[in-house]
């Protein structure tokens, strides 16, 4: 999809369908259909009166050759009520207008942006929706969607003052959206397509293009810094571990903070001994996903070079069962040197964060932030809408939920508290790897943070939000992505 700013008048402007949005219950005179012509807007209102066009959320309404415009057709989204309507709405507005034209074989169509102070922001928010919404996880598929993708999205009604900040909001939502979309990419490969070493191959990729330093250590390294938990994880598999490790350096950036973005990397997850139920087994291809994120991020972060100095961490390993696997009962020493009880080894998650979050303090990481698949249980809490989000420091942790909001991500932030402790408690080794069934999502939560000690540290437990279990208006079933733009937004922020 090529992004353009299109000067021309609504009139005159030649596309294959121009969009424009109305707030319920006045759709024909409200949003950015005020901005229509005259007789344009007229139509609309005859429209109204007979009640075919609405304006509910996510609304579809479809003109053909509409009178006072040049365009081929006209849609206008609903945006639903005016007290609820925000500009972030956009994001999801603009996504459900490129997934609506385009299973209409329509590829060619220009937004009508609303005139005012926030039209650098409204024209990123609607890039991002736009590239978001033209994805699908049809890569394995003979019969693909791409007959049906968007080749041209323009942003109609931005005057001369205007281009240039528009067209910089514009490549920056690009940037963003791209990053999320090589994320959800990642996420979606199969395990067979998506081993510890071919994630790790598609990073290095991944950092060539973008300038990027980029270090992997094997099964060697790992056993001279002493990995204990993340190496148990690791030995019941045929496939060799690896530990990713970007760093973006620039030389311009203070000494302080060191961001480290730490990703849960299993690429498969079977459970191991403590193997899981076959049904649904195969969406543990996802257990990736949080190492996923952390390479989007950076991959943003590379093209948008904020003044801040960041690594990202990610321990790829499968979690198998066999002869050679880890067994419920035994003890490991994690390279901070706390032992662990591994009481079920389908608690992999936070075994292999625990030496990740070691590594990265040894690395001079001043703050910590991981992303993890951890628990079944932040999706009793909080769905598949919003994710679990935990940490020692307040300031941080609130840090993360400003940028969530102002990325438009929904992000909840759920207690940790001393009294948790009780419950990972061994009774031969320092920890346990689980505490039963209540509070779980706290429990793994906190059983990472014993390893960031002191170290401000923010838990992301993204294993709701990974995926979407079903088609939406604006986005495909499939892979989301979830969590890219939250980083990317509390990173450039800090460097501003």
């Amino acid at each position: 999809m090529n992004i353009e700013i299109r000067s021309e008048s609504l009139d005159q402007l030649p596309c294959s369908a121009l969009v424009a949005f109305g707030l319920e219950p006045s759709p024909a005179s409200t949003g950015t259909v005020e901005r229509l012509p005259a007789e344009t807007r007229a139509a609309l209102e005859e429209l109204q009166a007979s009640r075919e066009l609405k304006g509910k959320l996510y609304e579809c309404t479809l003109v053909h050759n509409p009178a006072g415009v040049k365009a081929g057709k006209l849609l206008i989204v609903g945006a639903g009520k005016k007290e609820k309507f925000k500009a972030g709405h956009l994001r999801r507005l603009a996504g459900c207008a490129v997934r609506y034209l385009r299973a209409r074989g329509v590829r060619d169509a220009a937004w009508v942006l609303g005139p005012g102070t926030t039209l650098a922001d409204d024209a990123q928010a609607v890039v991002e929706g736009a590239i978001l919404a033209d994805y699908d996880a049809d890569c394995y598929r003979s019969e693909r969607e791409n007959d049906y993708r968007m080749d041209r999205f323009g942003l109609a009604g931005v005057d001369a003052e205007s281009s240039s900040r528009c067209a910089a909001a514009a490549a920056r939502g690009e940037i963003l959206a791209r990053a999320q979309n090589f994320t959800r990419d990642l996420v979606n490969e199969p395990g067979n397509r998506m081993t510890p070493t071919l994630l790790a191959q598609r990073a290095q990729e991944m950092t060539g293009r973008c300038g990027l330093e980029c270090q992997v250590l094997g099964t060697k390294e790992m056993e001279e810094l002493k990995m204990g938990a993340l190496l148990a994880v690791a030995q019941g598999s045929e496939e060799p571990a690896q530990l990713i490790v970007v760093r973006y350096d620039p030389p311009e950036a203070p000494a302080a903070p060191v961001v480290a973005l730490i990703g849960k990397g299993i690429t498969f997850d079977s459970g191991g001994i403590s193997i899981k139920p076959s049904e649904n087994m195969h969406e543990m291809k996802t257990d990736m996903a949080g190492g996923a994120t952390m390479l989007g991020v950076m991959q943003a972060v590379a093209q948008l070079r904020p003044k801040v100095r960041v690594l990202a961490v990610i321990p790829a390993t499968e979690n198998m069962p066999s002869g050679k696997a880890a067994r419920p009962g035994d003890v490991v020493t994690a390279m901070s040197g706390k032992t662990i009880e591994i009481l079920n080894t389908d608690a992999e998650g936070r075994m292999v964060l625990a030496d990740a979050l070691c590594y990265a303090k040894q690395l001079g990481s001043t703050v910590l932030i991981d992303a993890a698949t951890l628990t079944g249980a932040v999706t009793i809490a909080l769905g598949n809408i919003t994710t679990g989000v935990f940490g020692w420091n307040q300031e941080w942790v609130g840090r993360v939920l400003a940028s969530a909001a102002a990325a438009g991500e929904r992000m909840w932030q759920l207690p940790v508290d001393e009294e948790y402790r009780d419950l990972y408690k061994s009774t031969i080794a320092d920890l346990a790897n689980t505490g039963g069934r209540y509070g779980s999502a706290i429990v793994g939560a906190m059983f990472v943070g014993e390893f960031a000690g002191d170290t401000p540290w923010v838990h992301l437990d993204i294993a709701g939000t990974r995926w979407a279990n079903e088609e939406r208006p604006y986005q495909a079933k499939g892979p989301t992505g979830h969590g890219v733009r939250t980083l990317v937004h509390l990173l450039t922020h800090l460097a501003a």
